[in-house]
């Protein structure tokens, strides 16, 4: 069983002012996921694809997943290494010129990191329907499966831009909520805890789809892990009764 050091060194934390931190280590494990976002020495690293590069043909193609994971996800967590990095030289030198650079650039690139490591457990399933706790939430906040699933698809596709669809949960209302993320930090929500997210960017889905978001988010749905979705709010919701 991990320590609670450990747990804490891998559980989600702060991310596009999206709170993700939780400290109840028996949750986490029950759930059967932990994000992982840094390594032993707490630097940012990309965790392993919880899958081969070819397991989601034919909605994605396994060059696009190569690119993905290699070119945009791994590099985000280089540069969010380097901002930190920057950011302690700053503190040691007690110069900060460049401050509002480096911070800016942390919440850019860390947020990306975070809602990779999310997006990668979000589209490793067999699409379905949401079923047990989460359904029941959906059906309270939305109406049914299908008006939640038409209005992440209708915010998804028209992000602007580039960014993500988001499907959170928000403790402090008890609420499934749809938002819109522009970039990888901007247009979010304190608070709310991201339980399924979908990447809208274009090396998310161009090479399949060009310019066909819509296409491609069509696709998607056949992927989409509902049963990880309900484990990360189970999570949540039992931090949330133990606070």
């Amino acid at each position: 069983m991990a320590t609670r050091r450990e747990f804490i060194q891998t559980a989600c934390i702060a991310s596009a002012g999206v709170l993700l931190v939780s400290t109840d280590v028996v949750a986490a494990e029950s759930s059967g996921y932990i994000d992982k976002l840094t390594d032993a020495n707490g630097k940012y690293e990309a965790a392993p694809l919880p899958f081969a590069f070819d397991a989601l043909e034919p909605h994605i193609d396994a060059r696009t997943v190569e690119l993905h994971y290699n070119f945009h996800h791994k590099p985000a967590v280089t540069a969010a290494n380097k901002a930190e990095e920057a950011l302690t030289k700053a503190r040691e030198a007690n110069d900060f010129a460049l401050v509002k650079y480096y911070e800016k650039e942390l919440a850019y690139q860390l947020s990306s990191h975070i809602l990779h490591t999310i997006y990668w457990t979000s589209i490793s399933g067999n699409g379905g329907e949401p079923s047990g706790s989460l359904a029941k939430a959906i059906d309270r906040d939305f109406g049914s499966y299908s008006k939640l699933k038409a209005q992440l698809l209708a915010a998804s596709v028209a992000v602007e831009a580039s960014g993500w669809g988001i499907v959170g949960y928000l403790p402090a209302t008890d609420r499934i909520m749809i938002l819109q993320c522009e970039n990888h930090q901007k247009l979010t929500a304190w608070g709310i805890q991201p339980l399924l997210v979908l990447d809208v960017f274009e090396h998310a889905y161009y090479l399949k789809y060009q310019n066909k978001r819509a296409d491609y988010l069509n696709q998607l749905t056949s992927l989409l892990n509902w049963e990880n979705a309900a484990r990360r709010l189970e999570t949540v919701q039992l931090s949330r009764k133990h606070s």
